[in-house]
């Protein structure tokens, strides 16, 4: 329950350093980078035993990790955004292992409680 609740909290934060970025909100915008990442890394810590929740909390770590790279070089020119793909990359394959691996069974197994 706890997850979730952290879940739901992390989406605003999100939320506001994107919107930040597309208004051009500097200040605010790098200041959401530290709570959005932290608190990303730190569901995809704590659900490190449970590879099917672990997987695509990691991918969203990742994203947010490479969308704060890109945004912090177009507000400053910084020439890393080239680092973000590192990043990006990581969460792509984090996800594609979660719907290789996992997300058939998760499926059915949705399928099946629907249907009580």
């Amino acid at each position: 329950m706890r997850n979730r609740l952290l879940e739901n909290l992390h989406l605003p934060f999100w939320l506001v350093k994107d919107a930040c970025w597309a208004l051009l909100w500097k200040p605010l915008g790098l200041a959401m980078i530290l709570p959005t990442v932290s608190l990303a890394v730190y569901l995809a810590v704590k659900t490190r035993r449970v590879m099917k929740e672990f997987l695509p909390n990691l991918a969203i770590a990742c994203w947010i990790t490479a969308n704060s790279i890109w945004m912090c070089d177009e507000f400053f020119n910084l020439g890393i955004k080239s680092f973000s793909v590192l990043f990006f990359g990581a969460g792509l394959l984090s996800i594609l292992l979660w719907l290789f691996l996992y997300f058939p069974a998760e499926w059915k197994a949705s399928a099946v409680e629907e249907n009580r």
